[in-house]
C-alpha cells in the first residue's frame, strides 16, 4: 500500500531513540522528508545521518527541550526552512516511557516531579503543536500524532496514568478544533515496547533476579494477549499510517499498539 506520504515534511520530536527513532525511520522510508527534535547534539546528528543513509531521504536533526517554548518555535522554523516547507506531519514522542522508572507511590510524589511530567509529556506536545499549526493550517492539511502509553487504562503508576490520560484528552480536543482545517490529530498507546534499551535493561534486571534473560523476556511478552513483546517498529507503522492520507477516517481516537490487554473491552 502506497501510504502518500513522498515529498511530505514531518517532524518527530524525541526522535533520536526508541519509538520516536523508529517512526523517523517508517516516515523516511515511505518518502518523507523528516526532522528529527531531541536534546542531545551528539545523539541527534548520529540518528540524523544513520536514517539518511538508509532511506536516501532527507533527515535533519533539530536541538530542542520541549519545556522551553522559544527553544521549540526556534527548532520548528529551523526544521521548516531545512525541509523547505512548513511542517506537515507532527509526531508528538519526546517523553519518557512510563515503564523504565519505579513509579513512586502516593506519598512520594512530589510538586517537582509532578510538573516536570506534565510540562514535558502534556504542555511539551502542545507546545510543539502550537508551533507547527499555522502552517498546517495555511496548506489545508496536516496531521499530528501524540505518542503516549497504556498507562492511560491502567493503574500501577499514578503519575503516568494521569499525564497519558491528559494527552489523550488533548488529542480530542484538537482533533475537533482543528479537523475543519484538514488537520486530523490520533493518539497512540503503547504498551511494553521493545527499544534499543530493552536488551540492557533486560539483562540487568535478569541478573538481580537471577534467572535467564530470555526468561524473563518470555514473561514480558507474556503480558499481552499475542505473546510477543510489541517492538518498536511495529508501533511506527501505525503511526505511520496515521500519518498518511489514507487515515482520513480516523480523527481525534486513542489507538493501542501493546499487543492487546488480556480481559480488557473498551468501546
Amino acid at each position: 500500500m502506497d501510504l502518500e506520504l513522498s515529498g511530505k515534511r514531518a517532524l518527530v520530536t524525541g526522535g533520536s531513540r526508541g519509538i520516536g527513532k523508529a517512526v523517523a525511520r517508517a516516515l523516511a522510508q515511505e518518502g518523507a522528508d523528516v526532522a528529527v527534535l531531541a536534546r542531545d547534539t551528539t545523539t541527534l546528528a548520529a540518528c540524523a545521518a544513520e536514517l539518511m543513509a538508509e532511506t536516501g531521504r532527507t533527515v535533519v536533526g533539530v536541538v530542542a527541550d520541549t519545556r522551553d517554548d522559544t527553544a521549540v518555535q526556534a527548532a520548528v522554523a529551523e526544521a521548516a526552512a531545512r525541509l523547505g516547507g512548513p511542517i506537515q506531519i507532527l509526531v508528538n514522542a519526546a517523553a519518557e516511557p512510563a515503564g523504565y522508572a519505579g513509579p513512586p507511590k502516593l506519598g512520594e510524589i512530589t510538586g517537582a516531579f509532578f510538573q516536570g511530567e506534565l510540562d514535558t509529556k502534556v504542555m511539551g506536545y502542545i507546545r510543539c503543536s502550537q508551533a507547527v499549526v499555522a502552517g498546517m493550517r495555511a496548506g489545508g492539511w496536516g496531521r499530528i500524532v501524540h505518542i503516549s502509553g497504556l498507562a492511560a487504562r491502567q493503574s500501577g503508576n499514578t503519575v503516568g496514568s494521569i499525564r497519558n490520560v491528559a494527552v489523550a484528552a488533548l488529542a480530542k480536543n484538537m482533533a475537533d478544533e482543528l479537523g475543519p482545517a484538514g488537520i486530523q490529530v490520533t493518539v497512540v498507546h503503547p504498551g511494553l515496547t521493545r527499544t534499543e534499551r530493552t536488551a540492557p535493561l533486560v539483562a540487568a534486571r535478569a541478573a538481580a533476579q537471577g534467572i535467564d534473560p530470555a526468561a524473563l523476556e518470555a514473561q514480558m511478552a507474556a503480558g499481552n494477549s499475542i505473546g510477543h513483546l510489541v517492538d518498536a517498529v511495529e508501533v511506527a507503522h501505525v503511526v505511520a499510517f496515521l500519518c498518511s492520507p489514507k487515515s482520513r477516517a480516523i480523527n481525534g481516537d486513542a489507538i493501542c499498539v501493546g499487543g492487546g490487554a488480556p480481559k480488557a473491552i473498551h468501546y
